[in-house]
C-alpha cells in the first residue's frame, strides 16, 4: 500500500484544502456540526437540513469541485479516481455535508453514464450533479430485499409508454425526491434475472404513493412507495428493455463500494472520550472493547487504503466491495454500542436528557440502517464466499426457471 502522496497528488490535496479554508469550517466534534446529520424530528430542522446539503452541493458545482472523476462531457471535473480520493479525505475535517445527494449521485450517475443514451445523460446528469433534481432508488420490495432479482412489481407496455404497478419498500429519501431509478419485471416468462428493466420515474407522476416509515430513532428516512398504473414513457428506459439487471449490477457494485467507503460521524477517538468523561479508561473489560473498536478501525482504514492504492497506481488487488461493505457495518455496531454502554444508565435516556445531546443513542439505533442498506451483511457474506474465494454457489432452486413458475410470482 501506498501512504504519501506523489508530487502531483500533493499539489492537487493543497488545492482542494485552500478551497475549503474558505468556503466553510473545520468540525468541532460536538453537536453544534450540522454535519453528522439529520438527527432531528422536526420537519422544520430536517428541511433545514436538506437546504443545506443543497446548499453545499451548489457551492462545489458553481466553483468546479463537484463530481471530481466525473467527464467533463456530463458536467464533472474530469479528474482522477486518485483526485476524487483526495477530495473526500480532506472533506470530511470540514463541516460541510451533501447528505443523501452525495449518496444518489454515485448511485444514479454511473448507470445513467454507462448504460444511458446521449438524451438522458444530457437531461438528468447535469441538474443530479448540481443537486437541482434529487433522486431515489425504487428496489427492494416486501418480498424481494435480499433476493432482489426476485421482484414483482411489473411494467407492461402501452404504446410508447409503459404501464407499472407494483410496491418498493426501504427507499432512501423517497418523500424528498423528484426523480427515482427503477427496476421492474417486463417479461414473467423469462428467469428472474432477465426479464427485468431499468426505468427513469418521474416522483411526482399520477399514481405514486409515498408513506413514509417512522423508524426507532423517530427518523423517516426509508419510504414504502405504491405505484399504481403509473405511466412511464418509453424513452425513460436505461439500456435495454429485459436487460435492466446488468444496469442494475452497475448500481449494486457502487452502492456496496460507497457504504463500505463511507466517512463517520462517530470514531474510535471519539469513544475513548466518552470513556474518559465517564472513568472508565482503567475498567480491563472496556480496555479490552477499546481495542477491538481500534483494531477494526485500522483494519476498514487498510482496506480502504488498499483501494486507494489500487485506483491510484492500477497495481495489486483492490478488496471485494462486499469485504467493505462488512467491515464497515461491523466496525459501526461494536463501536456505537461501546460508546452507549459507557455512558451507564444515562445511556438510556435521548434527546437532550441524554449526553451529547443522544448523539450516541441515534447512532446505535441507526446502525440497522447500514447493516440492510446495499444488501444485507448475510448475503454480502454470500457473495464474499461465491466470488472472492470461489466457493460452490449456494443452491438455487429457481435458476433457469421462468418467473412466471416461481413460488415469488
Amino acid at each position: 500500500m501506498d501512504f504519501e502522496d506523489t508530487p502531483e497528488e500533493a499539489a492537487f490535496r493543497a488545492e482542494v484544502t485552500a478551497f475549503f479554508e474558505s468556503h466553510a469550517e473545520l468540525k468541532t466534534g460536538t453537536d453544534a456540526d450540522w454535519s453528522r446529520g439529520a438527527v432531528a424530528t422536526d420537519p422544520d430542522e430536517e428541511a433545514e437540513y436538506h437546504r443545506r446539503c443543497h446548499e453545499w452541493q451548489a457551492v462545489l458545482y458553481d466553483n468546479g469541485w463537484a463530481g471530481i472523476a466525473w467527464p467533463k462531457a456530463f458536467g464533472g471535473r474530469g479528474g482522477t479516481p486518485s483526485q476524487s480520493i483526495i477530495f473526500n479525505q480532506e472533506v470530511r475535517r470540514f463541516d460541510v455535508t451533501t447528505g443523501f445527494i452525495g449518496a444518489s449521485q454515485q448511485l444514479v450517475g454511473p448507470p445513467i453514464m454507462r448504460h444511458g443514451n446521449d438524451e438522458q445523460q444530457a437531461r438528468y446528469l447535469g441538474p443530479l450533479l448540481r443537486g437541482d433534481e434529487r433522486w431515489c432508488q425504487l428496489f427492494s420490495e416486501p418480498g424481494a430485499g435480499s433476493d432482489l432479482a426476485a421482484l414483482a412489481t411489473r411494467a407492461e407496455r402501452d404504446g410508447d409508454e409503459w404501464v407499472v404497478t407494483g410496491q418498493k419498500v426501504w427507499t432512501s429519501a423517497a418523500h424528498h425526491a423528484d426523480y427515482g431509478i427503477l427496476i421492474a419485471r417486463t417479461d414473467p416468462d423469462a428467469p428472474k434475472h432477465k426479464g427485468i428493466t431499468f426505468f427513469i420515474v418521474d416522483m411526482h407522476a399520477p399514481g405514486i404513493e409515498v408513506r413514509p416509515l417512522v423508524q426507532a430513532t423517530g427518523l423517516s428516512h426509508f419510504n414504502e412507495v405504491f405505484l399504481n398504473d403509473v405511466r412511464v414513457p418509453g424513452a425513460n428506459v436505461v439500456g435495454e428493455v429485459n436487460g435492466g439487471w446488468a444496469v442494475t449490477r452497475t448500481v449494486l457494485a457502487s452502492e456496496s463500494g460507497m457504504i463500505g467507503g463511507a466517512g463517520q460521524a462517530s470514531t474510535f477517538d471519539a469513544v475513548v472520550e466518552v470513556a474518559r468523561a465517564f472513568g472508565r479508561t482503567q475498567d480491563p473489560i472496556v480496555r479490552q472493547r477499546l481495542a477491538d473498536v481500534f483494531t477494526r478501525e485500522r483494519i476498514l482504514t487498510f482496506l480502504q487504503l488498499r483501494m486507494q492504492t489500487a485506483i491510484m497506481t492500477k497495481r495489486g488487488t483492490p478488496p471485494d466491495p462486499s469485504v467493505l461493505k462488512n467491515a464497515f457495518t461491523t466496525a459501526l455496531s461494536r463501536r456505537v454500542e461501546l460508546a452507549q454502554d459507557l455512558e451507564g444508565a444515562a445511556g438510556m435516556l435521548a434527546g437532550a436528557d441524554a449526553p451529547q445531546a443522544g448523539f450516541w443513542q441515534m447512532q446505535v439505533m441507526g446502525q440497522f440502517a447500514s447493516r440492510i442498506g446495499g444488501g444485507t451483511n448475510e448475503v454480502h457474506r454470500t457473495m464474499i464466499g461465491e466470488r472472492a474465494l470461489g466457493l460452490p454457489a449456494e443452491a438455487r432452486e429457481d435458476k433457469g426457471v421462468p418467473w412466471r413458475e416461481t413460488r415469488r410470482s
